[in-house]
């Protein structure tokens, strides 16, 4: 299975994609949530950053785009600086914008996220606004959307249909665009808004519904994979659509075609944000199918790309190198120097946190799993500078250490508490340091006397150097040496 995902995941070229839907933008609004208001019992948000990204069916744009597709995007904005924001997101994405309409009748539809960051730490969202008209458009209006899609229909190698339901995707327009799809030979792949009436998506080629949407539409609840497999022959059989994907977090995905009827499981992972999620998956069976993927290994790729997704804050983007190292095992925790800085931009565009400590880590004890522990109480993403073998015997000598580089390295990488790990030749961290340049710096309380190596670094540009507690008796050259005297 492993193979074919793989070489799938390497050959998905740079198909047309017709996305079609609602335009979003989405707005991060973060700050400092450091006392309670006297005016009411709400926190007071210190406003320290402001950041813009696209939402909607241009979350899906962005996502094709980051898979290598070519999204050609289809809807409509308002005439206003969210609506210029937005265009100039996605053009950064590299969407096609060429027939994205301008309407001077509506606003682009926004969602505004306040964040707030408890204790200069975890990330939470405290409130969110939006923005938005879910008016149908006028006839005028919606002949201009529809001349437009069958202009760009015939150069399409597949259609992605996004509708939240925020008045573009009418009954009307959609069915005639599914049928033009159809006429033209090209598959249209839906991912449907909240309601409880599907008739508008008769014929599609797929469906993508999430467990809410898909109870809504059938009339009863999604609990279990028999109801999803129920729920999956009545959206087929009703509204004649070639396959189904109900999408169910971290149970996977259910499949229904005419020749498979089954549960796609995904693996379990640790969830950080679900926003964007289906925006993701729809985007990976977009490519997928127009690169002529078979439904299975569609779906099982989709599956990959929502949990890397939702390992990630707010909507964001999936690369195939992520996908290629989720296939081949590759822990995503372990980087070269290089490729860890590019991975904490991404978490500090963000805004998270990033700790940093270093060590040998040779017998790993319940000393060091505790400090741990406290290390990822400190921030959001917490990164081990892992001292190599070639740098441990320097420090330790010529019999250390007793587990190699990439021993102690996959143990590392199996603890929840540590996000990324680095492996450095050096004796001491200080250029890993100064090359990471972390917001906290975690030490042993061992090394308050001996002065701790990046300490005056970290504190000229205002991070914080902490001393954890030690758990008495616990140390690797202790167990080593217990270890010797019961072997003697």
């Amino acid at each position: 299975m492993y193979e074919k995902l793989l070489k799938t995941v390497t050959n998905l070229g740079s198909p047309e994609v017709l996305v079609v839907g609602d335009f979003m933008l989405d707005v991060y609004i973060y700050g400092d949530a450091l006392r309670i208001s006297p005016e009411a019992p709400v926190p007071v948000l210190r406003v320290t950053k402001t950041e813009y990204s696209c939402g909607g069916a241009g979350s899906v744009a962005a996502d094709l785009a980051a898979l290598g597709a070519i999204p050609v995007c289809l809807g409509v904005t308002g005439k206003d600086r969210n609506g210029e924001t937005l265009r100039k997101k996605l053009t950064e994405a590299g969407a096609d914008i060429t027939n994205l309409l301008t309407l001077t009748d509506r606003p682009t539809t926004s969602k505004q996220r306040l964040i707030g960051l408890a204790q200069h730490r975890h990330q939470q969202q405290l409130f969110r606004m939006d923005e938005e008209s879910t008016e149908t458009l006028s006839d005028e209006q919606y002949g201009k959307i529809l001349q437009v899609y069958k202009d760009k229909l015939q150069q399409a190698d597949i259609v992605c249909l996004q509708d939240y339901n925020k008045g573009l995707l009418s009954s009307s327009i959609c069915k005639q665009m599914i049928q033009l799809a159809k006429q033209a030979n090209k598959k249209v792949i839906v991912d449907p808004s909240l309601t409880g009436d599907y008739s508008k998506y008769t014929g599609a080629t797929l469906i993508t519904p999430n467990r809410q949407e898909t109870s809504m539409a059938v009339g009863f609840e999604i609990k279990t994979a028999d109801d999803a497999a129920k729920a999956a022959r009545v959206l087929a059989e009703k509204f004649k659509i070639e396959a189904v994907v109900i999408t169910l977090d971290k149970e996977g995905a259910y499949l229904r075609t005419q020749e498979i009827d089954e549960l796609i499981p995904t693996r379990p992972r640790s969830v950080y944000d679900v926003t964007g999620a289906g925006d993701m998956v729809l985007a990976t069976l977009a490519i997928t199918l127009a690169a002529d993927c078979d439904y299975k290994t569609a779906v099982q790729l989709s599956n990959i790309t929502g949990g890397i997704e939702v390992g990630k804050f707010g909507a964001a983007t999936v690369t195939i190198e992520e996908i290629i190292n989720e296939i081949t095992g590759k822990s995503d925790k372990v980087h070269p120097v290089s490729s860890l800085i590019k991975q904490l931009a991404e978490h500090r565009r963000q805004n998270a946190i990033i700790v940093f400590t270093n060590g040998c880590f040779d017998v790993v004890h319940r000393g060091h799993i505790e400090f741990l522990k406290f290390c990822k109480l400190q921030g959001d993403i917490v990164v081990v500078g892992l001292n190599s073998d070639s740098s441990v015997k320097n420090i330790k000598g010529s019999d250390r250490p007793i587990n190699n580089q990439y021993d102690r390295t996959a143990v590392l990488a199996a603890l929840e508490t540590v996000n990324y790990i680095t492996v450095f030749d050096e004796p001491d961290p200080l250029n890993l340091i100064k090359k990471i340049k972390p917001d906290v710096l975690v030490k042993g309380q061992d090394w308050a006397q001996k002065g701790i190596i990046g300490a005056e670094f970290v504190e000229s540009y205002g991070g914080r150097v902490v001393l954890a507690p030690l758990v008495e008796g616990k140390s690797s050259t202790a167990t080593i040496k217990k270890l010797r005297s019961l072997e003697r």
